[in-house]
């Protein structure tokens, strides 16, 4: 079991970091009366049993003043509870824990993995409003064909954040960690996450990010055993305040962290690696043990809705793989290269696939390096 991330005390919420979330911690929004409208889902009623939805998401994306919107149109409260990986989400769903969702936000390769497992139920596209206004990439996913069980709602990258009080030289790729590691020992973090982490090492020497090949994998896990003695921990969430005090010096992130917390702090910047990364797909599934389908489809037309989408992407600063949303977006947001990455630095990245049986050698490496 993953330990539970530190809550930083100042810092607002982004992507996969838990604030005055936790795992174990639901935010509930409950708003008064108000003029409701149900985005024109005629078969949602207005019984008590339909006045609840219950989402599995990502901390970061729990925002109330989403929320808050979604119910002020449906008359549908939000409860939301938050998990760390996808890892973590799939083995509560598998244990029988996840019978109360009625959403869940599972990223690309997870799909895959959801359906092989049948977890998820067939989404009837006759009940969304505005599918068509997604961009082309995301219409036809590898991981899902045609949205068929899923409706992606946010992109981005994975790459570093740093201090530039604390560093004098500006990192430009994996390698910049090792090459330092000895002047920046103890103020490094990495992610909690075995595919992000040996991805990363693996595009660092030359390697898909979704290597199979046993000598490849062998060859980064040496490679992060390298690294290892200079790292502070592997840590995804509760570093942040750390790196704006600068008591660490550079921190593995996602984007939406990386664009979000230099918003705050303008000492702090984020990068994309320059030989590549992971380009991630967050998307809305509905398990096929959703307690509330309605609700459930009122959510994904509310996401679908581009003056909500947009909303969304101004308040966590994740991408929209929705091209109306994104065209309503302030300029400084769709020019900001972080954000939204030219389709030439896009080519060179990898989305995270499923791996096989590989997944095994993955996790003995990972916790032969954790236990180091």
């Amino acid at each position: 079991m993953r330990q539970q991330p530190k809550q930083p005390s100042n810092l607002t919420s982004t992507r996969r970091r838990f604030l005055q979330f936790s795992a174990a911690f639901a935010s509930t929004v409950a708003l008064g009366s108000c003029q409701r409208s149900i985005l024109n889902d005629s078969s949602f009623s207005q019984s008590s049993s339909n006045d609840l939805l219950r989402i599995y998401t990502w901390a970061d994306y729990s925002n109330e003043e989403v929320y808050q919107q979604f119910t002020e149109q449906t008359g549908i409260k939000i409860i939301a509870d938050v998990y760390d990986s996808n890892e973590t989400m799939l083995t509560k769903l598998l244990a029988g824990g996840g019978n109360q969702y009625s959403i869940i936000y599972p990223s690309d390769y997870m799909v895959k993995q959801m359906i092989e497992l049948k977890l998820l139920t067939q989404i009837d596209h006759t009940r969304l409003q505005g599918l068509n206004q997604l961009l082309d990439k995301w219409k036809n996913p590898p991981y899902d064909p045609h949205n068929t069980h899923s409706i992606p709602v946010s992109w981005g990258t994975t790459g570093l954040i740093y201090n530039t009080e604390v560093l004098q030289s500006k990192p430009t790729d994996w390698e910049f960690l090792w090459r330092e590691k000895q002047a920046l020992s103890g103020r490094i973090t990495l992610l909690d996450d075995v595919r992000e982490v040996m991805g990363a090492t693996l595009r660092s020497i030359g390697y898909s990010y979704n290597a199979t090949n046993p000598k490849e994998l062998e060859a980064a896990y040496q490679k992060l055993r390298e690294l290892k003695p200079a790292l502070a921990s592997f840590e995804s969430f509760g570093w942040e305040d750390s790196l704006v005090a600068g008591d660490l010096a550079l921190c593995m992130t996602y984007s939406i962290i990386g664009n979000s917390l230099p918003t705050e702090h303008p000492h702090l910047k984020y990068v994309i690696p320059q030989s590549g990364t992971s380009v991630w797909t967050d998307t809305l599934v509905i398990p096929k043990t959703a307690p509330n389908l309605n609700a459930a489809y009122a959510w994904i037309n509310f996401m679908l809705k581009p003056e909500n989408a947009a909303f969304a992407v101004e308040k966590l600063m994740f991408a929209t793989p929705n091209k109306a949303a994104f065209e309503q977006l302030p300029s400084e947001l769709k020019e900001n290269t972080n954000l939204y990455p030219t389709s030439e630095t896009l080519a060179k990245y990898e989305t995270i696939a499923p791996i096989g049986k590989a997944i095994d050698l993955y996790d003995e490496y990972w916790t032969e390096l954790k236990s180091i």
